[in-house]
């Protein structure tokens, strides 16, 4: 959630961002509406500060009143600030409804995105950062898709994943889910001897939880609702982890606090269809290894491009070729305001699929969840938030049993071998 400090402070960077984000109108007139909210929310309460003076003047008052034997005059003071009070009341609720009124219009604006941030609508305007290409295979001419490479070994069973769900629930078979487990404890062991603390969160969390990190409103269609309980099953890790410091005040000695954790994650990926749905593709529920930082405003964006470092690493140590893509203005998230995605090189299928996105949100999440720190003069400022997929796992499975197919069967990559306990699926 956008600062009203910045709409009215930096209103024209403002504006430049919405158009960079390719916002409609609506979310240009909404920055006027805000601030004109603001300043009736303002003058409401400087009256109510001024009611709430006059009050406790007028209190004193009496009481010297009563004790110079003025009963009556006493009296009718205490009847003028009966009618005060009742006036108070009623500015408390206007200025309640009012920051109520505010947030739930400011909630709309997304992140503004960094200067860096190139401008486009599409992906196909996303700007290359990095490219690595050294790693490229060089299959054989009967080369086959992860899907086909899945049923000839019987590693994995998407025939049975509809049967027992539905369409993008994979079920994962010996090898399978060993190479799965084997993934899992390789990222989750990198970010450990990188310095990030390892949690399991809960997979399900509440609206609140959900709002505070920015999935909803903007993300509702997206997400599993349990409406019963009205509870959410989590898109990402990033979801539960930041919200661990929901309404935390932090010191300047406790940064950078580094967070990672396993889960299954959970999409509707309403919309999606065609090619790019095949296989391992897109999924319904996929497993993730998220990593999350909390940092101090001046160190964000160096800690913005570790992270990126971080899961260069992994994919370099996986040997495959890669590519880091600095996201568009239109092609970014609503609450990110600045994105690396990284993407690896499915040779068999000849196209490039997203394995992470890395993103700083600086104090979107951060001012919605009441994130905050305190400052060397003791005054209390809102922390930035990060987030990045090191790694998210279907794609990169995919990329391992095309790229690492063989006539003999599919090679495990090294780093994998002493988890997965074998070299290859055959």
């Amino acid at each position: 959630m956008l600062e009203i400090s910045l709409l009215r402070e930096q209103k024209e960077r403002v504006l430049k961002g919405l158009k960079k984000k390719h916002q409609p109108e609506s979310a240009f007139l909404l920055v006027d509406e805000v601030i004109r909210m603001d300043d009736e929310r303002k003058q409401t309460q400087t009256r109510l500060d001024g009611l709430l003076f006059q009050i406790n003047t007028l209190s004193g008052q009496i009481g010297d009143l009563f004790k110079t034997g003025k009963a009556s005059e006493a009296n009718d003071l205490k009847n003028q600030v009966n009618n005060i009070k009742e006036e108070a009341k009623e500015l408390e609720i206007t200025l309640k409804q009012l920051k109520d009124n505010i947030e739930e219009q400011i909630i709309a604006l997304p992140n503004i995105p960094n200067e860096s941030v190139p401008e486009g609508r599409l992906p196909s305007d996303n700007t290359v950062h990095f490219l690595d290409e050294s790693d490229m295979p060089s299959l054989d001419v009967d080369a086959i898709p992860h899907w086909e490479i899945a049923e000839k070994y019987n590693i994995i069973s998407f025939k049975s994943g509809v049967t027992l769900t539905g369409a993008g629930y994979p079920l994962y078979i010996n090898k399978g889910a060993r190479l799965q487990r084997a993934l899992i404890n390789f990222f989750l062991e990198e970010a450990i001897a990188a310095g990030y603390t390892e949690y399991q969160p809960p997979i399900i969390v509440n609206k609140e939880t959900m709002r505070a990190t920015g999935q909803l409103p903007d993300k509702e269609g997206q997400m599993y609702h349990c409406e019963k309980d009205d509870l959410y099953l989590i898109p990402t890790a990033e979801v539960p982890l930041t919200n661990i410091y929901r309404d935390a005040i932090l010191s300047k000695n406790d940064f950078p606090l580094m967070l990672t954790g396993y889960t299954p994650c959970f999409r509707r990926e309403a919309g999606s269809y065609g090619s790019d749905v095949k296989g391992l593709n897109r999924l319904h529920q996929f497993d993730k290894i998220e990593i999350v930082q909390i940092q101090h405003p001046d160190d964000s964006y160096n800690t913005l491009m570790e992270m990126v470092q971080h899961v260069e690493n992994l994919v370099k140590k996986l040997k495959l070729p890669y590519r880091i893509l600095r996201l568009c203005g239109g092609d970014m998230s609503f609450a990110s305001a600045l994105t690396f995605d990284f993407e690896t090189y499915s040779a068999a299928q000849g196209k490039w699929l997203e394995v992470s996105s890395v993103s700083n949100f600086e104090t979107f999440q951060s001012n919605r969840m009441k994130l905050r720190f305190r400052d060397e003069d003791g005054k209390t400022r809102l922390a930035h938030t990060l987030n990045g997929s090191a790694l998210a796992l279907p794609r990169i499975v995919a990329t391992i049993l095309e790229n690492y197919q063989t006539k003999d069967g599919v090679l495990v990559p090294e780093v994998l071998q002493k988890y997965t306990g074998f070299n290859i699926i055959n």
